[in-house]
């Protein structure tokens, strides 16, 4: 099956605000390096969307999620061969949550700014998701 047409892959995205901010790094070292994104990876075999959203905010960040919930999906298409869809989960932290930089060849930094101020450039499928009707706060 050597022709056949790759397929998109599921990346898992997770929104984690504590109060109001919510917590971005600067990627590096794969697509979008450079661009600011939220903490998230790819979708296991197997792996519901809070799982993935559970392990992989613990391995990037060292923070323990409790009880994700989906928030909205985007459709990103990178390049004609990179195609991703995104499921974002939402999590909200106590005040004095901070994130630990635990995969440093991954990401040069975490911070917490308000929906409003994420830097830019903005990853893809981030960008897609403030471009969405997606609020945070109603």
């Amino acid at each position: 099956m050597a022709d056949e047409p790759s397929r998109p892959k599921v990346g898992v995205g997770v929104l984690i605000f504590r109060n109001q901010d919510v917590l971005v790094g600067k990627r590096k070292g794969s697509h979008g390096s450079g661009s600011y994104a939220l903490p998230g990876g790819h979708l296991e075999l197997g792996e519901s969307f809070e799982q993935c959203a559970i392990r992989e905010v613990e391995e990037e960040t060292g923070i323990t999620l409790r009880d994700p919930v989906f928030a909205y999906a985007v459709n990103s298409v990178f390049s004609p061969d990179v195609h991703y869809v995104t499921i974002f989960m939402r999590c909200d932290v106590e005040p004095g949550t901070e994130a630990k930089l635990m995969e440093p060849h991954k990401c040069e930094s975490w911070m917490w700014v308000p929906w409003d101020g994420i830097p830019e450039p903005t990853f893809l499928p981030l960008q897609a998701l403030k471009d969405s009707p997606y609020r945070p706060f109603s």
